[in-house]
């Protein structure tokens, strides 16, 4: 219940930046930098065991390593559950209460349709949030993401503003915290939409973005890392890969080194956690 208020309270003042970990280690890392919060990030989980994002991924796998993210840190941890793995309310509910149980405090939970080209009927959405209201109770903050811009959905970006305009102020009314919004990152758009949404807006950070000062100053209440720091790891990876291979060479791994020692005292630092 702690570190459900600390969460509530740390969406409700804004200016929040979230870290989003796909596995112990990288939790402990982002904690360790001074994170109030940690998130987990479902392509970042399913990458990394090889698997595509979009519910491609055991549930029980993904509630597993949530798990063992919110033993590894002290501080509160929301969970990315996706769709929230089966289409009916009775599903969504019984992932919440998987997630209660895994020790999360928070959930993103999708209006996509993984399976089909587009998101779930607005009715449909909303009693798949109200039952997700229902079973976390006061325990969970509740992020309800919508795909409108992440998918590029409407005659054109006019429709497309009008739309998540319209589903957000569904979704909160159906008992949401928050509306997220990835793939949106213009300021100008960002600011208006703000103004029409009756409630808090999250979105997520990418390479090219405006910095998080900018978001917050348009009225954005939240941004979260998301995927993009583990496909960065992926990438740094690949470039170690590509010049131990072709030149026999360890520079890139030199420059990205974290240290043994690093490592060894990042997990001793929090093995004594109860």
């Amino acid at each position: 219940m702690q570190l459900a208020q600390q969460f509530r309270q740390l969406n409700e003042q804004g200016q929040f930046l979230l870290a989003n970990a796909w596995d112990a280690g990288s939790a402990r890392v982002f904690a360790a930098a001074g994170f109030a919060a940690i998130g987990t990030t479902s392509g970042g989980i399913a990458y990394s065991r090889g698997l595509k994002d979009g519910e491609q991924i055991d549930p029980q796998v993904m509630i597993s390593e949530l798990a063992a993210i919110c033993r590894s840190v002290n501080v509160p941890v929301t969970a990315d559950i996706e769709a929230g793995y089966g289409y009916s309310p009775e599903s969504v509910a019984a992932t919440i209460r998987a997630v209660i149980a895994a020790g999360a405090v928070g959930v993103n939970l999708e209006d996509r349709q993984h399976g089909s080209s587009g998101l779930f009927d607005l009715n449909a959405q909303v009693e798949r949030i109200r039952a997700a209201r229902k079973a976390a109770g006061d325990l969970l903050w509740i992020n309800a993401r919508t795909d409108t811009f992440l998918l590029c959905l409407g005659v054109d970006e006019k429709e497309r503003f009008l739309m998540t305009v319209e589903l957000a102020n569904a979704y909160l009314l159906a008992g949401a915290d928050m509306v997220f919004v990835p793939g949106l990152v213009d300021v100008a758009v960002l600011t208006r939409l703000c103004q029409l949404v009756n409630g808090p807006i999250s979105v997520m950070a990418m390479p090219g973005a405006p910095s998080a000062a900018a978001l917050f100053a348009a009225g954005v209440r939240r941004v979260s890392l998301g995927v993009c720091p583990m496909l960065a790891v992926m990438g740094t990876l690949r470039d170690i890969a590509i010049e131990a291979r072709e030149a026999g060479t360890w520079r890139v791994m030199g420059e990205r080194f974290y240290g043994f020692a690093e490592a060894e005292s990042l997990v001793c630092s929090a093995a004594g956690r109860t």
